[in-house]
């Protein structure tokens, strides 16, 4: 193969475009760090031991269906990692509450959903899933 102009200019709108795809992702990492320290304040975040259930390939990303079980938290909050928009959604509970919820949420693509719980002893624990989205839903 021949290098000609054509095949240049593409060589190098591809690697323009390979450079600029994980500045993104690092960009929606950093909201999402962002929502966590304002979710849990001066409070250390540690890794949790609640459930977290998602489906590891979501056929769409218009709607993937989310739960979760904290016995004992007080608040939690999703967020979706990739999305433009981190926070997804946040759920309070009451003393008498089993503390667990659910929802469908709309995934921009492949990346991390993450449940921060606020447990009743102060305490901030975290839970990431992983999903593989074949379909973005916000957009992709």
């Amino acid at each position: 193969m021949s290098l000609t102009r054509r095949n240049a200019l593409a060589l190098g709108s591809a690697a323009i475009a390979v450079t600029l795809v994980p500045l993104r992702a690092f960009a929606a990492s950093e909201k999402s760090m962002e929502a966590i320290k304002a979710f849990a304040g001066e409070a250390a975040v540690t890794e949790g031991s609640f459930d977290l259930t998602t489906p590891e390939i979501a056929e769409n990303g218009n709607t993937v269906p989310v739960s979760f079980s904290a016995p004992g938290a007080k608040r939690v909050m999703l967020l979706a990692d990739g999305n433009p928009s981190p926070g997804v959604a946040s759920f309070e509970f009451g003393a008498l509450s089993d503390s667990s919820g659910s929802t469908r949420i709309r995934l921009a693509g492949t990346q991390n959903v993450i449940a921060v719980a606020e447990m009743a002893d102060g305490s901030i624990v975290q839970v990431a899933k992983a999903v593989k989205v074949t379909i973005g839903g916000c957009g992709g």
